[in-house]
C-alpha cells in the first residue's frame, strides 16, 4: 500500500503581482509526485479552531478567522486577508494533523504544505499564520498519543515561532539549522540552534546535520516533525546558503536513516523554497519525498517516468 500525502493547493490564493510567496509551487509539486506514482494524494482536512487554540491565543485565532485581525499583524504575515487564505490556512494545519496520525500508525506521514514555523502564540509572521507543527504536537499530547516530540527545522530561516512556543517545555526538542544573517533578524532560543554564515556549502552543512541528529537520537522522542525547507539551495531568492540538489538529497537521507534506525515516527512538512525558475524548488521538494520512500521502503521514480 502506498503511503499517503495531504495537500491543500485546491484552496488558491489571490496574491498581488510580484508577490514573493511562490503559491504555484504547491500544485506543481503535487502534480510531480502524482506522476511519480509513489504516493496516494489526498486533500487535507480543515483544522478546527479549538485545536488550533492549543498552540495559539484564542483571540488571535478568532480574529484571523473572521477577518478582523489588526492590519499591522496581517502585514507581518505578508498576505492580504481573504476567505481563500482562511481555508488554505486551516487545510495546511489540518494536513499536518492528519499526517501526524499517519506517522503514529505507520511510521510516516507527509503534508505538501505546513512547516509554518514563524507563527508565534499570538501573532503570525513571514507567510505563517498558525504554527501547524506546534498545533500537531499539542493535539497529540491532548489526545494521549505522544508526549515527547522533536522538531527538526532545516529551513534556511530560523524556526522562531516554534522555539518561542516551546521554550521551557522539556518534552519538546526544538532544533533549527539556519542562516545566521537571514530572517528573522531577532532570533528566538531553540533547544539546539545552529547559525550558518552566508555561502555555507554542502560539506559544512551536512556535518552540522549529523551533529544535531545525534541529539535527536539521544532525546528519544515519540514522534519527530521534519520541517524540510529547501530554501538553502544555491541561488534561492530568500536564502543565502550554497547547497546543491545533491546536498539536499543527502540531508534528507541522513534524516530518514536516523528515524528508521531509531524507529521514530516521522511527520514531514514543507517549508520555504523560492528559487527561480520555480522548477528548481519543486525538484528539491520532490526529492525529499522520493528519498523518504527510498530509505523507508519502496522504489522511487522521477516525475517524467
Amino acid at each position: 500500500m502506498r503511503p499517503r500525502l495531504f495537500y491543500c493547493d485546491r484552496h488558491t490564493l489571490s496574491l498581488p503581482p510580484g508577490h514573493k510567496f511562490p503559491a504555484e509551487k504547491y500544485s506543481l509539486l503535487r502534480a510531480c509526485l502524482e506522476a511519480g506514482g509513489l504516493y496516494t494524494l489526498q486533500p487535507a482536512p480543515l483544522a478546527d479552531a479549538a485545536t488550533i487554540a492549543l498552540a495559539h491565543d484564542p483571540g488571535y485565532v478568532r480574529q484571523f478567522l473572521d477577518g478582523t485581525l489588526d492590519p499591522g499583524i496581517m502585514r507581518r504575515i505578508g498576505f492580504p486577508w481573504s476567505e481563500q487564505l482562511t481555508r488554505r490556512t486551516l487545510a495546511s494545519v489540518g494536513g499536518t494533523l492528519a499526517a501526524a496520525g499517519d506517522a503514529l500508525a505507520s511510521g510516516f506521514g507527509g503534508n505538501l504544505a505546513g512547516g509554518t514555523h514563524h507563527a508565534h502564540r499570538a501573532e503570525g509572521s513571514g507567510f505563517c499564520v498558525f504554527n501547524d507543527l506546534a498545533v500537531a504536537i499539542l493535539a497529540l499530547r491532548r489526545d494521549g498519543r505522544a508526549q515527547r516530540a522533536a522538531v527538526l527545522d532545516l529551513d534556511v530561516h530560523q524556526g522562531d515561532g516554534t522555539a518561542s512556543i516551546f521554550e521551557g517545555d522539556p518534552d519538546v526538542l526544538t532544533i533549527s539549522i539556519h542562516g545566521e544573517n537571514n530572517f528573522p533578524f531577532r532570533k528566538q532560543r531553540s533547544r539546539m540552534d545552529v547559525g550558518l554564515p552566508d555561502g555555507t556549502g554542502d560539506e559544512e552543512y551536512l556535518a552540522r546535520v549529523r551533529e544535531v541528529l545525534h541529539g535527536v537520537a539521544n532525546f528519544r522522542p515519540d514522534v519527530i516533525f521534519y520541517q524540510s525547507g529547501v530554501d538553502g539551495l544555491a541561488g534561492d531568492r530568500l536564502g543565502r546558503l550554497a547547497l546543491t540538489h545533491a546536498g539536499l538529497v543527502e540531508r534528507d537521507r541522513l534524516v530518514f536513516e536516523t528515524v528508521k534506525l531509531q524507529r521514530i515516527p516521522a511527520v514531514v512538512t514543507l517549508g520555504g523554497g523560492y528559487a527561480e525558475p520555480i522548477a528548481r524548488t519543486v525538484e528539491a521538494h520532490a526529492n525529499t519525498f522520493r528519498t523518504a520512500v527510498r530509505v523507508l521502503g519502496g522504489l522511487s521514480r522521477d516525475c517524467n517516468q
